[in-house]
């Protein structure tokens, strides 16, 4: 597939979904911040809950390895591999991809329910992003109605520990809006709306990071 210019992904969004035309400043900023902090060395970490949580996982998995641009190995890498494994080296450098250091905090079932179980639920996003952010790394905390306890207290955590914070949430509720340095709220009068609009969003958000480090 061609890349395209930032615009251009920008304007598809649009043309295929006309309501999200207001919010498209919005996602240009998002996507600078998460594209900044990759830049110098930073990674994603991803939380929400619900059908948010998919959406989570789901931004993981196209960050991680190729979504729609080729993302092969380069010269360093594969020769790193192929040197030490001669006979497996070639197809795995064949095989492998570059992706985007990113962590959806969906991912630790035996470090949730321990949460859950020993301290108490509302901090379990807080905790596994004290433990695993460092100053510069993104936030992206995902919330249809912007009043997810856990999703807030992980945002204040990220901003104590200096890391950036981005909110992809709706308008019903400015909880979360007001926590975070940049925030794409998606139009629609209830979270099941919201939760439709998220998906052409953060597929977009990845499309413009992936054409940004990949050719």
């Amino acid at each position: 597939m061609p890349k395209l210019s930032e615009q251009e992904i920008l304007d598809e969004m649009v043309a295929s979904y006309p309501v999200l035309s207001d919010i498209q400043a919005d996602v240009r900023k998002a996507y600078e911040v998460m594209r900044d902090s990759y830049r110098h060395g930073g990674k994603l970490l991803v939380c929400g809950n619900g059908g948010s949580a998919g959406a989570s996982d789901h931004i993981a998995c196209e960050l991680l390895k190729t979504m729609e641009l080729k993302r092969p190995l380069n010269t360093a890498q594969r020769k790193m591999i192929m040197e030490r494994y001669p006979e497996e080296g070639a197809w795995l450098a064949d095989n492998l991809t570059q992706g985007l250091p990113t962590i959806s905090l969906l991912g630790h079932a035996a470090f949730l329910s321990a949460m859950d179980n020993d301290v108490n639920s509302d901090l379990a996003y807080a905790q596994a992003v004290f433990s695993l952010g460092k100053p510069g790394d993104v936030l992206l905390a995902i919330s249809t109605s912007g009043k997810a306890k856990n999703v807030k207290n992980a945002v204040r955590v990220a901003n104590a520990i200096g890391m950036h914070t981005v909110a992809l949430t709706g308008r019903l509720l400015p909880d979360l809006k007001d926590l975070c340095e940049v925030a794409i709220c998606a139009p629609g009068e209830s979270s099941v709306r919201v939760l439709e609009r998220h998906l052409p969003i953060y597929h977009v958000l990845c499309r413009l990071l992936e054409n940004y480090f990949f050719d």
